[in-house]
């Protein structure tokens, strides 16, 4: 069963519901899932060179008192989830378009997932700039990438428009808010739903008969 998931590496709704959907294919033993991770960007607008922690909260929440009573239900929501948010670690919000291009690449080596699990811990849990072409480079290499290669491809910008233009169609399709998931390209949830969510829609395809064109 083919699910994409769009969604931006700075999400944090985008982490905790990853990790419902890892609970709810965990669920369905039988079921052969292919996962696969689409391009998102929730601040398109940011200087490549990211921002300041502190101007962003600023500008995005009116200052970081109303930042943290927002992040507190995330941090909440993240716990019970066994993720260990730590908003407080993070000093600089990227432009996450360097992210998606590794990301990009990533599919192609087959650690796609593996990756997208390892920014959103440098960025959530261990408050690394996954910005920084470099950070970037490290977390490929951590999921067997060649690190080099993948800076060289960094600097030089390589997919960067391929990256905006998946963005955009996931824009023109009607998609505000992330994670979006697609499920067989035709049914989509919005949001970090449970696992019981995920889980009648999954079922509600594994019961749907088998066309000729699928056999």
């Amino acid at each position: 069963m083919r699910i994409e998931i769009v969604s931006d590496v700075i999400c944090p709704w985008c982490f905790i519901g990853k990790r419902r959907l890892e609970q709810a294919m965990g669920q369905r033993p039988q079921i052969q899932f292919e996962i696969g991770w689409r391009p998102f960007q929730l601040n398109p607008d940011m200087p490549r060179e990211g921002a300041d922690r502190k101007s962003y909260l600023e500008a995005k929440f009116g200052g970081p008192e109303r930042a943290q009573q927002i992040y507190a239900r995330v941090t909440a929501e993240g716990a019970k989830e066994g993720i260990p948010f730590n908003f407080n670690g993070i000093k600089r919000t990227p432009n996450t378009l360097a992210a998606h291009s590794v990301l990009r690449w990533a599919l192609n080596a087959g650690v796609q997932s593996e990756l997208k699990e390892r920014l959103f811990n440098f960025y959530f849990i261990q408050g690394r700039d996954i910005g920084n072409h470099e950070v970037l480079a490290d977390a490929a290499a951590l999921e067997g990438m060649d690190g080099a290669l993948v800076k060289q491809l960094l600097d030089e910008g390589r997919d960067a428009d391929v990256v905006q233009s998946e963005d955009m169609t996931a824009r023109e399709l009607g998609i505000t808010g992330v994670p979006f998931f697609i499920f067989e390209g035709k049914y989509g949830v919005s949001g970090a739903q449970p696992p019981e969510a995920l889980l009648q829609v999954i079922d509600k395809i594994t019961a749907e008969p088998v066309t000729a064109d699928e056999a």
